[in-house]
């Protein structure tokens, strides 16, 4: 579907690192505050708008990329019968690659870093593998159930978070914390009881991206901790997506066949479906993008805030475009899920300031 003076990445203290906020299928979701200059960069065409008339710009922007990769993903995979989605992902991660490359060294949105060891170089592979697994079984699960009933499983990202924080950091967190992961799951239960397009496998491989975003959140907490391995959101965005495309390469050749060359000769019948490509690629990349922008000219808490009003905008706009039946009890239980997690937020952060 990704700090001048320290660029940080995601920590386990933010409130980022359980919010589904980027729950999406193409995101790093990894924190980008830059707090310098940023000389000759792309916010200098803004330099002539108000604040506030940016800011919402932007978060417009934001809101139309994460759900228009979903609804793509969903029309692609679904609708227009391209049944590749571990090559689409990879188109993905070419792409986000390709314009990291053009947006870091040419438009210079944020100073360039280096991997500087072979050490760490491991780490962001592992991290790699780890978000290809995320995305690839995020974008699978769309061919199997509807956008709505995606975001509500990956609404429960902080549940997953939690549990891998404690099983591999022993971290526990207040009583308040778990008691509010409680409505979390119990709305998911309750809308997968009442889902009418419930599909068991497209069910499964949804967790699996949920639980493997969260499992990439914590890793990446523990993995790329020293300063000198620090790196800003756009640069690790920069160095992840050629390592994820490197992975897929050999699962979508063996798990798919030979879809570059099926994909050309569609093309030469219906030239319509590069445009759908290219079109899904770039906004996949704008998706890491937005998310950078939107934390930088507001924080990460209101990117929290617009991650739960996403969800359940991404998905009315699905059942409106894509007509898919829904309960009245599965909307029930999407709304006890989003409710849990604003709880849950909010807990987390009582719990942060009586630790302080």
């Amino acid at each position: 579907m990704v700090e001048a003076q320290t660029w940080t990445t995601r920590r386990m203290s933010n409130p980022r690192l359980d919010s589904p906020a980027t729950a999406d299928h193409q995101v790093l979701d990894i924190p980008s505050t830059p707090t310098g200059d940023v000389r000759n960069s792309i916010y200098s065409v803004g330099s002539h708008l108000s604040p506030n008339l940016l800011t919402a710009l932007i978060i417009a922007s934001w809101f139309m990329s994460n759900i228009g990769v979903l609804l793509l993903n969903k029309y692609l995979l679904s609708f227009y019968g391209y049944r590749y989605p571990i090559f689409l992902t990879m188109l993905h991660m070419i792409s986000c690659a390709s314009y990291s490359y053009v947006a870091i060294n040419f438009l210079e949105i944020v100073p360039r870093q280096h991997i500087l060891s072979r050490k760490q170089f491991f780490k962001i592979f592992a991290l790699s593998a780890i978000f290809c697994f995320s995305v690839v079984c995020g974008n699978t699960s769309l061919r199997y159930i509807p956008v709505s009933f995606n975001q509500a499983i990956g609404a429960t990202t902080p549940f997953f978070t939690a549990i891998f924080a404690f099983l591999i950091t022993c971290k526990k967190e207040s009583p308040g914390v778990y008691c509010a992961l409680l409505p979390v799951v119990s709305g998911i239960v309750l809308a997968s009881n009442s889902e009418p397009l419930f599909n068991l496998f497209g069910f499964l491989v949804c967790i699996g991206s949920t639980a493997g975003r969260a499992l990439k959140s914590v890793v990446q907490g523990i993995l790329l901790t020293s300063e000198a391995e620090k790196l800003h959101s756009m640069n690790l965005l920069l160095y992840m997506a050629p390592m994820a495309a490197m992975i897929l390469l050999p699962f979508t050749l063996y798990i798919e066949g030979n879809v570059a060359s099926i994909t050309l000769e569609k093309a030469r019948t219906d030239p319509f479906i590069v445009y759908l490509l290219v079109g899904n690629a770039t906004v996949a990349y704008l998706v890491n993008l937005t998310n950078f922008l939107v934390t930088k000219h507001t924080s990460a808490l209101t990117l929290q805030v617009l991650g739960n009003a996403k969800a359940a905008v991404a998905a009315f706009v699905s059942v409106m475009i894509f007509r898919n039946p829904v309960t009245v009890m599965g909307m029930g239980g999407f709304g006890v899920t989003i409710m849990g997690v604003v709880l849950y937020s909010e807990a987390k952060k009582r719990s942060k300031f009586t630790t302080h």
